[in-house]
């Protein structure tokens, strides 16, 4: 096992430069650059600027050379000295803007998370074990009702709901007084109750597909010869279920731990614009349009990673947990 973690991190190397090359030059595919987006934007606002600003600022930004430059340069600060560059959007450093906003989105994503698995495993498990029951029907029908009504829409409804009948505005993370207060107890308190709302939307739809998915494994387990050895053996029915087939089941949630760690960063980008959260998801969708190369290909190449290490992660959670795997 130690010698596949070795290799597996030692192919991580190549497999991230790659990725921070092919993001980096993504970014920059579309037509024009920064410059030329706030040109337009000015432009529309009925200011104009002469052709040669434009190619001062090219300059100053550094984007008046090749492509391979401006990555080698921006590469370059960062493995050596953990430098991720400027934003040219907010003309504030990639970093400051980075942290400022993964503390919440993290506390949002990681608490959605841990809402989802805590319904998502138990209420999976009974489907499967009381199948075709009324709580089975009444779980397969809410599971696809999550399933078919989109997140942006559910924020709507919920957003509407509030301000409708109890008078209150659930967007955001704070209320008005405490966005730029300091940390106390009571802004954590008026955090936490401001969670409720975008924790339900986000863990909605995930509650629903590994309700689906933990239902289909877990019957596909039970009948099994081994359970049946075990039912004959005369160990308890809950005991046998969640020593044997439950734990064969949990296969599909620790193999989304690859894609569930970048989620905790980056947050549901449509989900946080409805709500207005200062996750971001936000930042990221406003970085790529302005073509602000630095931040979006930071917060792309950050999130590379941690797929990558989640990926690692979850392969290893896999040989650990179910004894059907090895890995030579």
């Amino acid at each position: 096992m130690l010698g596949y973690i070795l290799k597996r991190i030692l192919f991580m190397i190549p497999t991230l430069f790659a990725i921070s090359v092919v993001s980096f030059i993504l970014i920059q595919l579309p037509p024009g650059d920064f410059v030329t987006t706030l040109a337009a934007q000015m432009s529309q606002q009925g200011d104009t600027i002469d052709p040669a600003t434009l190619a001062q600022l090219r300059a100053a930004y550094g984007l008046d050379q090749p492509v391979w430059v401006q990555y080698w340069i921006w590469i370059t600060k960062i493995l050596f000295a953990g430098d991720f560059g400027r934003s040219f959007d907010w003309d504030a450093p990639v970093s400051d803007l980075l942290w400022n906003r993964l503390g919440l989105t993290f506390v949002l994503s990681f608490t959605a998370l841990v809402v989802t698995w805590m319904i998502a495993l138990p209420v999976g498990i009974y489907s499967a074990v009381r199948k075709y029951s009324i709580g089975d029907y009444a779980a397969t029908f809410f599971a696809f009702v999550g399933l078919a009504v989109p997140n942006f829409l559910l924020a709507l409804i919920l957003m509407y709901l509030a301000l409708r009948f109890w008078g209150v505005s659930v967007d955001g993370l704070f209320s008005a007084q405490y966005v730029d207060a300091p940390w106390s107890w009571e802004k954590a308190a008026d955090l936490a109750q401001h969670l409720i709302v975008p924790v339900f939307v986000l863990a909605a739809s995930h509650i629903a597909s590994l309700v689906r998915i933990m239902r289909a494994n877990l019957l596909d387990e039970l009948f099994k010869p081994f359970v049946v050895t075990a039912r004959a053996k005369g160990l308890s029915e809950w005991r046998l279920i969640f020593k044997y087939p439950v734990r064969a089941a949990l296969n599909p949630f620790v193999s989304t731990i690859g894609w569930t760690l970048p989620e905790l960063v980056s947050g549901a980008t449509v989900t946080a614009i409805v709500l207005n959260l200062p996750t971001t998801g936000p930042l990221l969708l406003r970085a790529l349009v302005a073509q602000d190369v630095y931040l979006a290909g930071a917060m792309i190449l950050m999130l590379s990673v941690l797929t990558v290490i989640g990926t690692l992660i979850s392969d290893l959670l896999l040989a650990w947990l179910d004894p059907r795997i090895r890995y030579g």
